[in-house]
């Protein structure tokens, strides 16, 4: 975040006497130094995940749309299974026509024709059991549906693996601004005091205005830095408040020993994380996609082929006209072939078969993401690997560069603005490292999510590695 600033004690010529204040300062920045430790410990990451997937409200959602989707299957089932129906009803009719009225021409006496009544009233019911022997087409529904369910099981999978990294982000993002923000806290009252100095060189004319401004220029810097970092904080808090429905506390904590970093720099050779790309959970929604536009085209196949259904049935009829009047039991096996349909059943299938092969594409772009996703994390682990090790041996040098001035302050050969600036530089390379640390934490947790091996272990393990820096320390902290 910030860069390294270049030593500003080197321009001064003499040595300044630091005035008594300064020195009260200077011993009060030591003994915060001293103190290295922690007023509790840090929000645990699982814990903070576990109420993410109660609270979050797109996951209940997809958790619904899962439970939706799963009844796909008995859908698709019940269209195997008999279908018993019952029909009733009353009819009320009033006819007239050669047979509802006597024939005056006719030879037969009117009380012996046979007349029917005209005005009529009925009453049915009819029961009927159908049972498909062979529909090829609601056979493999039944295979669309259960391809159907495992993608929407990816589905969920997926909300909850972006879950994870959005609050391991936004957890990571509030850690790293909170001790940020501690580290530019303790350097604005060094840089105070630089500032200070110069102003007290530049009056007693031992010094210039360059370095007087210079120094006020770091300080206003850091200032704006801190506001930053004030504002990182408090968007990272509001995101993991979104997420979880709390607001965890960060402050308290202070930044301990950076020893105690246990970087695992050698991640084994490239192409055995590339061979797990297939468990990435887009591979494998693009994958069920895929089955899913397979299924469908099969069942648009079937279309070609006869359907055979039993049908049984069983009705009643009572009717003023006793020839109305009846009582059937019905038995029949029915056959319907599709003969000719228009062209429909041959570009359903044609249609069925490109968006098959476009979810095949869409799967093999699937595969290079997730295998450039895979490369990129790697050389970025392996760049922040090298970096920590460097800003490590360079806080390291910083700090024996800072008694060394210390000590050359309390013999007479530095000034009391060489230690602060030592100070302050030290400060600037534990932002550094510690910014550096939060990408390595980040791109490790996305490394897992690229190759389908995301889990609580991961979460628990970036917690532990930001405890041990946090509550670990002999001298080190920033505050």
């Amino acid at each position: 975040m910030l860069a390294a600033s270049p030593v500003l004690g080197q321009s001064v010529q003499e040595d300044v006497p630091a005035d008594d204040a300064a020195i009260e300062a200077l011993a009060e920045l030591e003994a915060q130094e001293a103190d290295t430790g922690s007023s509790g410990d840090l929000p645990s990451l699982p814990a903070l995940f576990a109420r993410a997937l109660e609270n979050d409200a797109d996951l209940a959602r997809q958790r619904l749309e899962l439970e939706a989707i799963e009844q796909e299957e008995p859908l698709a089932r019940s269209r195997l299974l008999p279908q018993l129906t019952a029909s009733g009803g009353y009819l009320w009719q009033d006819s007239t026509n050669v047979r509802t009225e006597v024939d005056p021409d006719s030879q037969i006496p009117p009380d012996q024709q046979d007349v029917r009544p005209g005005e009529i009233e009925e009453q049915y019911w009819q029961v009927q059991l159908q049972q498909p022997l062979f529909s090829l087409e609601r056979w493999r529904g039944m295979g669309r549906a259960d391809a159907q369910v495992s993608a929407a099981e990816l589905d969920l999978a997926l909300v909850e693996r972006d879950l994870a990294l959005k609050v391991s982000e936004a957890y990571v993002n509030a850690y790293l601004a909170s001790r940020t923000l501690g580290l530019l806290e303790a350097q604005q009252e060094s840089l105070e005091l630089q500032v200070r100095q110069a102003k007290r060189a530049y009056e007693l004319g031992v010094g210039d205005r360059i370095n007087l401004l210079e120094a006020q220029s770091r300080f206003d810097q850091s200032i704006a830095d801190t506001v930053e970092a004030e504002n990182e904080l408090d968007d990272a808090l509001s995101e993991l408040e979104r997420l979880t429905g709390m607001r965890p506390a960060f402050e308290g904590h202070q930044l301990g020993n950076l020893n105690a970093v246990d970087i695992e720099g050698d991640l084994g050779s490239p192409q055995a994380w590339l061979d797990r790309i297939v468990q990435n959970l887009d591979v494998q929604r693009a994958d069920a996609e895929r089955e899913i536009n397979d299924s469908d085209t099969s069942v648009r196949r079937s279309g070609y082929f006869p359907e055979v259904n039993l049908n049984l049935s069983y009705s009643d009829r009572v009717s003023d006209d006793e020839l109305r009047e009846s009582e059937d039991y019905r038995a029949n096996v029915e056959v319907s072939m599709p003969l000719f349909r228009g062209g429909r059943t041959m570009a359903s299938v044609r249609q069925g078969e490109l968006r098959t092969a476009a979810s095949q594409k869409a799967l093999d772009n699937q595969r290079n993401l997730a295998a450039q996703e895979v490369r990129q994390r790697l050389r970025a682990l392996d760049g922040n690997a090298r970096r920590l090790e460097a800003l490590g041996q360079a806080i390291e040098s910083s700090e024996l560069f800072l008694e060394a001035a210390e000590r050359g302050e309390q013999l007479g050969l530095r000034d009391l603005v060489d230690v602060l600036d030592a100070r302050a530089s030290l400060y600037d390379q534990r932002i550094q490292f510690v910014d550096t640390l939060g990408n390595f934490v980040l791109d490790r947790l996305a490394l897992e999510s690229a190759v389908g091996d995301l889990g609580r272990e991961d979460l628990a393990r970036t917690m532990d590695l930001l405890t041990r820096i946090t509550l670990s320390g002999s001298g080190n902290a920033e505050r």
